[in-house]
């Protein structure tokens, strides 16, 4: 069985199914094998640019070409039964719409099996159709099933907090944009509040005085396809916002910087480390401590 993955999430599913694939994206970083592995496209856009100017980039890249192109001759070249793309978002990982074109053109004779994942029951769905298009059948089933064990043991803790903080969890800065998606979901799971945007719902860009009207409890930085370093960078997006040290989250040093790149963007199986993470942050009081490498306090990071 030859697999293309054209998308971290879906790199992470097919490697934790015990398959590695012979052909990746050019963001597939995890497991560190998936770096070793061919790259079937590129993107349009700097990825070390600031936020704004790769606001901008992406802008320019959707009135043009595309925020991705694929190397068609890589892709004929890997000659794979399954090309797992996605439906989620044009900005994120290349279309499915382009893939499917790109295979029909090429004449391959592969699956396009498109993962629009928008909770975490849409991710184990979409592990089980991983699974069934690659023969591992079982090893989803039983990922599912371990994966469902730490969601619900992270539900059965929070449940015994005693207050319900309210949050609100950026994967932008410049513009500001509220995380949708899972992440309202899985913010309550974690025992929160989640005020600014509905359980599945595309995030969108917002004001920034409805945060600042928001006023939340806790406030998470994550922005797509950055990790903290880079986080870090553009942190005065944020910090030079008026009203930003007035916020709640800041004044009772509740406000942090996660790791986007890796846990709050891309859907796959680590979406539930992703899920403890916010329960501790949220929750202080009933789980342990998220790694440094995953999140880090505002206040450290401007030190």
């Amino acid at each position: 069985m030859r697999v293309v993955t054209l998308l971290p999430s879906a790199t992470e599913i097919v490697y934790a199914l015990g398959m590695e694939p012979v052909g990746v994206s050019h963001e597939c970083d995890y497991p560190p094998a998936a770096r070793e592995q061919p790259s079937v496209n590129r993107s349009r856009v700097d990825p070390e640019a600031s936020s704004g100017e790769i606001n901008e980039q992406v802008a320019e890249a959707e009135s043009g070409d595309g925020v991705y192109a694929i190397d068609r001759e890589a892709l004929a070249a890997l000659d794979p039964d399954v090309v797992i793309t996605q439906g989620v978002c044009d900005v994120c990982a290349v279309d499915h719409v382009q893939v499917a074109e790109a295979v029909a053109d090429l004449g391959l004779d592969a699956e396009v099996l498109t993962l629009d994942v928008h909770s975490l029951d849409d991710l184990f769905d979409s592990i089980h159709r991983v699974g069934a298009a690659i023969g591992r059948d079982e090893e989803a089933t039983g990922l599912v099933a371990t994966l469902r064990e730490r969601v619900a043991a992270v539900e059965t803790t929070a449940a015994r907090a005693e207050a319900t903080p309210t949050v609100a969890v950026l994967d932008w800065l410049d513009p500001v944009m509220v995380a949708g998606h899972w992440i309202p979901e899985m913010v309550e799971m974690a025992g929160g509040a989640y005020g600014m945007a509905e359980r599945g719902a595309h995030s969108r860009p917002r004001e920034w005085d409805e945060v600042r009207e928001y006023d939340p409890d806790v406030l998470v930085a994550a922005p797509c396809g950055f990790d903290i370093a880079q986080t870090r960078e553009n942190l005065a997006d944020l910090t030079e916002r008026p009203g930003f040290d007035d916020l709640s989250a800041v004044r009772e040093g509740r406000a942090f910087v996660m790791d986007g790149h890796h846990y709050v963007n891309r859907s796959g199986p680590r979406l539930v480390d992703t899920l403890e993470f916010l329960a501790a942050l949220v929750h202080p009081e009933l789980f342990d401590a998220p790694p440094r490498d995953a999140v880090q306090a505002f206040s450290t990071l401007r030190a």
